[in-house]
């Protein structure tokens, strides 16, 4: 088979060296689309559904990773989720979470040798239909992601903020003040973040990484995009006819949707 492969790379000039790389190294491959960001990676995937995507970590406006994860969701599953390499700058530390996660990675700047690693073990892949359907499913993506978001190197914890035990947010002309503990879930809306209790809501314009970044990562998850859940008030986790995971919350009717990045977390519920 001829497989088809597509780049997403912020740098002109090391999109090209990969391609010409790629060249060299698997002359039979067809490069279908090189891109300049992730959101132009998510669309042009869902568009021309590549074997493989090579995704840059750090581009500006959406990072390879939540590329990764946004693909992860929106897949519909008509045709094998493609296999990711990821392409980094990143330091020792970073590349052995890769490794941990045992995703497939390449260095910035790319060896021929190195990435002559990578083109034999996703040609094994490739050829050997029943083991790709198994590896590379949306739900085994997703687990990879949640891995190696759990592993990449965090915030120095001196430069880490101040955790949160009340939010302060606007309900008309009042301003609530809402212990943390009494939230059920967070929802980003635009450009504001919904905060939830088991009886009101209200919003407050604060980025959902930023607050994310202030909250007990223990009892504060996120389950998809736009939405964290308070752990404790978590009932119970199904899936729904479509395969999909679903939360049952205790003290709320909503039923929030649990993206396969996130999957992981409900395992053994």
């Amino acid at each position: 088979m001829i497989a088809r492969a597509l780049i997403a790379e912020d740098e002109p000039i090391l999109a090209a060296t990969l391609a010409r790389t790629l060249a060299q190294c698997w002359p039979e491959l067809e490069i279908v689309a090189s891109v300049p960001n992730g959101l132009a990676a998510v669309e042009q995937a869902l568009a021309l559904r590549p074997d493989i995507l090579f995704l840059d970590i750090r581009m500006p406006g959406q990072t390879g990773l939540e590329a990764a994860e946004e693909l992860a969701e929106r897949w519909d599953g008509a045709t094998r989720f493609p296999h990711i390499v990821f392409v980094t700058a990143f330091d020792d530390y970073a590349v052995q979470a890769f490794e941990q996660a045992a995703a497939d990675y390449v260095l910035k700047p790319v060896s021929a040798a190195r990435l002559g690693k990578t083109v034999e073990r996703l040609r094994m892949l490739l050829d050997s239909r029943e083991q790709t359907r198994e590896a590379q499913g949306a739900d085994a993506i997703g687990q990879l992601l949640g891995q190696l978001q759990a592993l990449l190197p965090q915030a120095a914890a001196s430069n880490a903020p101040e955790r949160l035990s009340t939010i302060r947010a606007a309900v008309g002309s009042v301003v609530r003040m809402i212990p943390v503990e009494e939230v059920v879930f967070f929802q980003a809306v635009d450009k504001y973040v919904n905060v939830v209790t088991a009886d009101a809501e209200a919003l407050i314009r604060v980025p959902l990484k930023e607050l994310m970044a202030q909250l007990d990562q223990k009892r504060f998850v996120q389950i998809n995009r736009g939405t964290v859940v308070n752990m404790e008030c978590v009932q119970s986790a199904a899936r729904d006819e479509l395969g999909k995971v679903m939360l049952t919350l205790r003290q709320r009717a909503e039923k929030p949707r649990v993206s396969p990045v996130y999957a992981h977390h409900f395992r053994q519920m």
